[in-house]
């Protein structure tokens, strides 16, 4: 499907997203399979389109939506078959079934760890957010929030500080500069290598339901969350629900019992999630995925031989990795990963064990 396609199939009435994801499934060829698979009123809303597009209203969106991507080179719409899709979206079971996107699309090829909390911090919030920000960029880490006030805004800007990369998901249109008061930083992540990310196309203002649905896609793009400051009954712990439901790790920073900007972080430590108190306990506890970016490995690489380059051993370190994980990292499909995974069985540099695949010692497969 192109990408004028899956903008129509995107705005259908009364599909959305769950709906959507459980029609993909079935994989529908375009657009037979689509007609057969769809219910009214999509399935005469796209009908009406394939006919008559002139005669369609979704035809008029369209081509403003394909206007406004035209006007900066920055602008880009992604959809599951773009090469730049990020495929752990995949995984949850209510994806987008488009992003818009302003910015680097470079931003999405790091490992990304979403980093969340209260609007309202302390100032011990705000130096933690921006210190953990800080380090994690410096070691090739992504830092993915929600753009907004307090917690997530600080830790953006301190990975735009270091150099590093930053998306920011939107509740409202990837133009739209909400909040306010972050007009500079929404700029920033144009302009310094960080990615815009929303659902909603251009123009969309904010709405208080569009919150809690982008959280969905923050803990999504991300291998775990990081929850900085957070009260009791915040929209931070709404994420590192959908985070444990996502199956991605969930870290807490541990505060004060008397500081109630840190009863939910304390509370999410008490129902099971990693209390960190340093970036390497949160390296420690995503293994395989962290090991591949720790500082040192691309100084390792280049000694490394050509063999050593292989993209699906690259993933692999001495933590098991899921064959199901190494398809999502690398892009390939199931066969083509198993398939590689016997070849370098055979040559002796990786062998299964309980819960997946490791990487053996270079002398080991020599």
């Amino acid at each position: 499907m192109t990408a004028k396609e899956w903008l129509i199939v995107a705005m259908l009435p009364g599909l959305g997203a769950r709906g959507l994801s459980d029609l993909m499934m079935h994989r529908p060829d375009w657009p037979a399979g689509w007609l057969a698979c769809l219910k009214e009123p999509a399935r005469s809303a796209l009908r009406l389109w394939l006919d008559h597009p002139e005669k369609s209203s979704l035809q008029s969106r369209v081509d403003a939506l394909e206007t406004w991507l035209a006007g900066d080179v920055r602008r880009h719409l992604l959809h599951p078959e773009h090469p730049d899709w990020p495929t752990l979206l995949n995984q949850i079971p209510d994806p987008p079934a488009v992003l818009w996107a302003y910015g680097d699309l470079a931003a999405l090829a790091p490992p990304c760890l979403a980093m969340v909390g209260t609007r309202r911090p302390t100032r011990e919030g705000l130096g933690n957010a921006a210190g953990f920000s800080r380090e994690l960029a410096d070691r090739g880490w992504c830092i993915v929030s929600g753009m907004a006030l307090g917690i997530d805004g600080q830790a953006q800007r301190a990975a735009l500080d270091s150099g590093g990369r930053t998306v920011a998901v939107l509740g409202c249109g990837v133009d739209v500069v909400y909040p306010p008061r972050h007009a500079d930083l929404h700029q920033r992540l144009i302009d310094e290598g960080g990615l815009l990310l929303s659902e909603h196309p251009p123009g969309t203002r904010s709405r208080p339901a569009y919150f809690p649905r982008r959280n969905r896609i923050v803990t999504g793009l991300s291998l775990g969350v990081l929850v900085v400051e957070a009260a009791d009954r915040s929209g931070s712990l709404v994420s590192a629900r959908l985070a444990t439901e996502q199956n991605r790790d969930v870290f807490a920073i541990p505060g004060s019992i008397h500081n109630p900007q840190a009863s939910g972080c304390l509370t999410l430590i008490r129902d099971g999630a990693v209390l960190v108190t340093r970036v390497d306990d949160i390296l420690a506890e995503l293994g395989h995925w962290a090991q591949s970016w720790m500082p040192g490995q691309q100084e390792q690489a280049a000694t490394d031989t050509v063999e050593d380059t292989d993209p699906l051993l690259a993933w692999l370190s001495d933590t098991p990795t899921p064959l199901d994980a190494l398809v999502n990292l690398t892009g390939n499909d199931v066969s083509s990963c198993q398939l590689r995974l016997l070849e370098l069985e055979l040559e002796g540099r990786v062998c299964q064990a309980s819960g997946g695949w490791i990487r053996l010692p270079r002398s080991a497969g020599k």
